[in-house]
């Protein structure tokens, strides 16, 4: 539960200048162009910070390094109430994008501290699904206090999330050896299929010897071409839907409600899926290389998207595409623990998202221009069809990349 809400309102932090997009373009005269520039700081910020932040939690323990990280985030996000320039807001997604990034290497390490392999994926599942509920809540509650209070309140408001959400935290979390509520049975549960290794905050590892292993590689790509995609689910699509269907951004976007709970179902349901395989007897490899590809193959209807005429059909391609997304997110976080020491999981982490949020640095700036250019053109729509396209392949072309480059002797051990 402490996972989920810390997952939930970092999305929510992050969404917010996504559905104020409309607004603010018109108050601080931005083009697509600048808006992908703000996107790629926060990209470029988030990729530092996720290598800062994976060494500093293995370094630390999940507990002193999940703190800091939303301390940081949720003082960044306030303060882009007082932006008062395109810069100022470049130096808000900057300082953002830094602290966030301490949410999944802490968050993944905590899953591989709490539960053994055959439960991991489901329980990365469940507290993942707070990316979704924090995308379906932002585009319900940040209407409203724009109407009511006007978007700095928006930030204000959202960023407050994350300090409250710190008291439960700091009162509740320990690691397994260190929690006193916790059983002996329970205790030999989580360490079941561990080889008797116990969990420690402290590290002995070189991080750099990390990229010598194909597994560490494996990994980095696959986040490096998925990850891009969620990015442009989460901050362009308030722009399509009002652009295109003419979302008025001052009410509830119900169009964004229904595509963000889909991804609940869909992170849910493929950690349960891969878990259902292993509990079937498959080895856990197996199991994760199917899940992902049923869920490769799931994003491929979202190019259909151009030929849709109802807005509700896209919305139902769009759903199942962001759905699958999250799928694959929660297979694909879970192959780094079931590969990695438990020492060694919040660096490798951190490395893979630092992979994701390049690819995310570079897809915003090809996202904003192909839009700026059909924009010009007077047929932004078609730009969204191309980028929709790009959406539905790289999920089955990560896939194979991952496939044909998977070591024989897949588990790392040091």
């Amino acid at each position: 539960m402490l996972l989920f809400f810390a997952t939930s309102i970092n999305y929510i932090d992050r969404q917010v200048i996504g559905l104020l997009k409309p607004v603010l373009e018109k108050d601080f005269h931005w083009n697509e162009k600048d808006y992908g520039y703000i996107v790629m700081a926060f990209q470029a910020s988030y990729a530092v910070g996720l290598l800062i932040f994976g060494r500093l939690i293995d370094s630390y323990g999940t507990k002193i390094g999940y703190a800091a990280s939303v301390i940081f985030w949720s003082i960044a996000a306030m303060l882009h109430a007082v932006a008062k320039t395109t810069f100022g807001f470049g130096v808000a997604r900057t300082a953002l994008g830094l602290g966030e990034s301490g949410n999944f290497p802490a968050a993944i390490k905590s899953v591989t501290e709490w539960f053994p392999k055959k439960e991991r994926a489901l329980a990365t599942g469940l507290f993942n699904s707070g990316t979704n509920i924090g995308a379906v809540i932002a585009p319900i509650m940040v209407p409203v206090i724009l109407a009511y209070y006007g978007w700095q309140q928006a930030f204000i408001f959202t960023g407050a999330l994350g300090l409250i959400w710190l008291s439960f935290w700091i009162l509740f979390y320990d690691i397994p050896s260190k929690q006193k509520r916790l059983g002996a049975a329970e205790f030999a549960f989580i360490h079941s299929d561990d080889a008797g290794r116990m969990e420690s905050a402290g590290s002995n590892f070189s991080w750099i010897r990390l990229f010598g292993y194909r597994q560490t590689w494996v990994f980095l790509i696959g986040k490096f071409l998925t990850d891009p995609i969620w990015w442009f689910f989460l901050l362009w699509l308030p722009d399509y839907f009002s652009g295109t269907y003419h979302l008025d951004l001052k009410k509830p976007g119900w169009e964004l409600v229904v595509v963000y709970t889909s991804t609940s179902i869909g992170s849910i349901g493929g950690g349960y899926l891969s878990s259902y395989f292993i509990q079937k007897g498959w080895s856990t490899f197996r199991a994760r290389k199917m899940a992902m590809f049923i869920f490769a193959v799931c994003v491929l209807p979202v190019m259909t998207a151009r030929y849709a005429t109802n807005m509700w059909t896209v919305v139902a391609l769009i759903s199942l595409a962001a759905a699958a997304h999250q799928a694959w997110s929660a297979n694909i976080f879970t192959t780094a623990s079931d590969i990695f020491p438990k020492k060694a999981v919040s660096s490798v982490i951190g490395i893979g998202g630092m992979a994701g949020a390049a690819g995310g640095i570079l897809f915003p700036f090809i996202v904003g221009n192909i839009l700026q250019y059909f924009k010009d053109a007077g047929n932004k729509t078609a730009g969204y069809n191309i980028i929709f396209t790009i959406c539905g392949c790289a999920y089955l072309f990560a896939w194979v990349v991952m496939h044909f480059l998977t070591p024989k002797s897949k588990v790392v051990t040091f």
